[in-house]
């Protein structure tokens, strides 16, 4: 029976940072990854595989990588923990002193009549399946996406550039409503609207029909849209079924239950990314959040404390980022909707300045920015940003002054640098203009 000091189960994106910081930070001779995919895929960049890359083959993450860790290709049938030993679909028993579960999420799949039609996809982190999911639109005219969250806003965009017709469908008032405020929701659906992909809010499918293969979908308006293929995406559900059967706890959003080291009820195992359950750094209460980012930060917290407990999660903030053509939308922790279903007392402030100086340079676009403050504290507590490309780094540097639980005063005099041909001016810089304004309010 082989034996690893550290074995790792799941190729996305939390397993693969865990291997990483395993070898770099915690001074582990032997790493074992077990994933079922021959090639993994960056999670991530699926959507762009249908339009801006064009192949699956070019959403590989690469293996070298992965440095000294031994590449195990099978699936991980059992655990004994009795024993620490794993036994996999391909007769092999592989021996853990430390285990970590990566075992990622499955698409959500609805009960819509209709939905095992051929031509009615999901979102897979499997490449054969995105592969035919992808040979498939080479013939598709119409296409229905059902789901306007972050996936289906980014798939039908991007499917729309192959010239192919596509109607997002979501069951609430707007897309990305679960994201982001009503305001850039708006704009959001515009730019997609301008962009050629036909918007449907506040209305559910029904059903899919077709004679074997999808020919339509139907609404609980009554209206039907003509579909030669059809797209699931309305989130994911944790892949616990390997930690259920070794008789580990689940929590509250369906995760593997953790501590605040990563730790599962067994000291010798740990579970991170989608499948494990994490909780709301605002709250402190389960946190459905599902995110790269996240997977990635728990991995680096699973790695440091296999053997000894030197790292916190303090839970889940949540940043984001999507874009629609030449439109980003960037989101860091609570909206004004989250702060106040929260129960938070807060005010907010929204400003709108270019992200270049002056106004006339070229690519210059204009920026809106909108913080969440703690009316009590003056805590940040989240911003939301939509403009050009410099957006998603905006948002990124909110999140980590919300970690670090910056104040109002601790954003109204941030130290940054400008230059006219990439940021907004140092005279209306928009995180600190839109601090000075709800300095106003608190």
């Amino acid at each position: 029976m082989e034996r690893s000091d550290l074995v790792i189960v799941g190729g996305g994106a939390a397993g693969p940072q865990a291997a990483i910081t395993a070898q770099r930070l915690a001074s582990i001779e032997k790493v074992t990854v077990i994933r079922r995919e021959p090639k993994a895929l960056i999670p991530c960049g699926i959507p762009y595989i249908f339009g801006t890359l064009g192949s699956v083959e070019k959403n590989i993450f690469p293996d070298a990588l992965l440095g000294n860790a031994e590449l195990v290709i099978d699936e991980v049938t059992s655990i004994d923990r009795e024993t620490q030993t794993l036994i996999t679909s391909g007769g092999k028993s592989i021996g853990y002193r430390k285990l970590i579960l990566a075992t990622g999420s499955q698409p959500a799949m609805p009960p819509i009549p209709g939905r095992e039609l051929d031509n009615v996809f999901t979102v897979r982190k499997d490449m054969d399946y995105l592969q035919k999911l992808q040979s498939a639109l080479e013939g598709a005219k119409e296409v229905v996406i059902v789901g306007g969250g972050f996936i289906g806003v980014e798939v039908g965009d991007e499917i729309r550039k192959r010239g192919i017709d596509v109607t997002i469908v979501e069951m609430l008032p707007r897309c990305l409503m679960l994201n982001c405020d009503e305001e850039f929701c708006i704009r959001a659906e515009k730019k997609l609207t301008e962009r050629g992909v036909r918007v449907i809010t506040d209305s559910r499918v029904t059903s899919i029909a077709g004679d074997g293969k999808v020919d339509h979908i139907e609404l609980s308006s009554g209206e039907r849209i003509k579909a030669d293929l059809v797209i699931i995406a309305i989130g994911v559900a944790p892949s616990t079924e390997l930690a259920k059967s070794a008789g580990l706890g689940i929590g509250e959003q369906r995760g593997i239950r953790v501590d605040q080291f990563m730790r599962t009820d067994d000291p010798h195992i740990f579970a991170i990314g989608d499948c494990a359950e994490r909780f709301s750094f605002f709250t402190g209460k389960p946190s459905a959040l599902r995110l790269a980012s996240i997977a990635t930060s728990e991995a680096r917290i699973a790695c440091v404390n296999l053997f000894e407990q030197r790292r916190k999660s303090e839970g889940a903030i949540g940043v984001f980022s999507t874009v629609i053509g030449d439109m980003a939308i960037s989101v860091a922790g609570l909206t004004e909707g989250a702060a106040k279903d929260a129960g938070f007392e807060f005010v907010t402030s929204e400003v709108m300045a270019p992200d270049r100086h002056p106004g006339s340079m070229p690519g210059v676009t204009q920026l809106q920015t909108k913080l969440v403050f703690e009316r009590g504290t003056g805590k940040l507590l989240g911003g939301e940003l939509c403009g050009g490309i410099s957006t998603g780094e905006m948002g990124n540097i909110l999140g980590s002054l919300i970690r670090s639980r910056a104040t109002v005063e601790d954003v109204a005099t941030l130290h940054f640098g400008t230059h006219p041909a990439l940021t907004s001016s140092p005279i209306t810089y928009p995180l600190v203009d839109a601090a000075e304004q709800a300095l106003t309010k608190i």
